[in-house]
């Protein structure tokens, strides 16, 4: 009885911590509950996919990576609508406020690069601008393989490339142990532990975010969105993905923008590769002072590199 009296004495204190953080960033340019309004709702054949649609104009496609959402994109996307762009911003299955169905083979990155095209269908959109990040490049690298045509230029910021700069903080084989970790992101008392090492190996200690700013963070994990998550730690310990063939055929132009402090994806073992790769030029290759969440760091710098190589 006092086990089940503590359960629910913990679930109504949650419950009560909720509403107090959405009452503390209503009308805040950091309310995660505002931004979850403002986005769109597309039935994909796995599940819904939630977006922020907005702007008028040539069209720039923002993808998120793991553990994050759309929410990393918050500080840019009105700036560049307001550039004059229509700005896409997904939630990628299993991720932020979008569906996180059963099962594990449904987040493969085939199957996210599937989802996105039919997105970008669904909005009748044919040809795009596109800017990823973290993860986002591997299933960008799987929409390469599909329908290369439909991206217009590229935008890498801080990406899986090459195996040389990948030095990913987890590596799980599938199982209790992984399955255990996917429970500790869920957990409310481990929770906090792990996002507060998130967030100081993806920011410089200087970079200071809000709590409404974490919570946006936070609340697909308290919402139990981990499958995603799972399936990309246990792929790591499969072995690295050679995508090679497919950037040998890749000839638009792309833009590296890149944190220098980066521990996960680093970029020196990986710098010169990825120049002669994939035909970089010198104005659009940028190392900047920043760790992996460049998008929170440095927002303004990278809007306008995307609008002068776009331009």
């Amino acid at each position: 009885m006092n086990k089940i009296a503590l359960l629910i004495s913990f679930t109504l204190i949650a419950i009560l911590s909720s509403c107090s953080m959405k009452k503390k960033c209503m009308n805040t340019p950091d309310d995660y509950y505002a931004f979850r309004i403002e986005q769109k709702s597309y039935q994909s054949t796995d599940g819904i996919i939630k977006y922020i649609d907005k702007g008028k104009g040539e069209v720039i496609l923002l993808l998120h990576g793991v553990p994050s959402s759309g929410w990393l994109y918050r500080k840019m996307t009105d700036s560049l609508v307001e550039k004059g762009y229509r700005v896409i911003v997904p939630d990628m299955l299993g991720f932020g406020n979008s569906d996180s169905p059963k099962g594990y083979e449904t987040y493969s990155s085939e199957n996210h690069a599937r989802r996105l095209l039919a997105l970008m269908d669904h909005l009748k959109i044919n040809q795009w601008n596109h800017v990823m990040h973290d993860a986002g490049g591997l299933w960008t690298w799987e929409l390469f393989k599909k329908q290369p045509e439909r991206i217009k230029s590229l935008t890498i910021l801080n990406t899986i490339v090459f195996k040389e700069g990948f030095n990913p903080p987890v590596k799980m084989k599938k199982g209790f142990k992984a399955k255990t970790a996917m429970w500790a992101y869920r957990s409310w008392l481990l929770r906090p532990i792990l996002m507060k090492g998130l967030f100081s190996s993806t920011l410089k200690k200087e970079t200071k975010l809000t709590k409404c700013e974490k919570f946006g963070y936070k609340k697909p994990l308290k919402e139990s969105k981990t499958r995603a998550m799972y399936w990309f730690f246990t792929q790591t310990k499969e072995g690295f993905p050679n995508y090679e063939d497919v950037y040998s055929k890749i000839n638009i132009p792309v833009c590296v923008i890149w944190g220098s402090k980066d521990e996960m994806l680093k970029i020196e073992p990986q710098k010169e590769k990825i120049k002669q790769t994939f035909n970089v030029k010198e104005e659009h290759f940028h190392v900047i002072d920043s760790k992996h969440f460049i998008q929170e760091e440095k927002p303004d710098f990278i809007i306008n590199q995307i609008i002068n190589f776009i331009n």
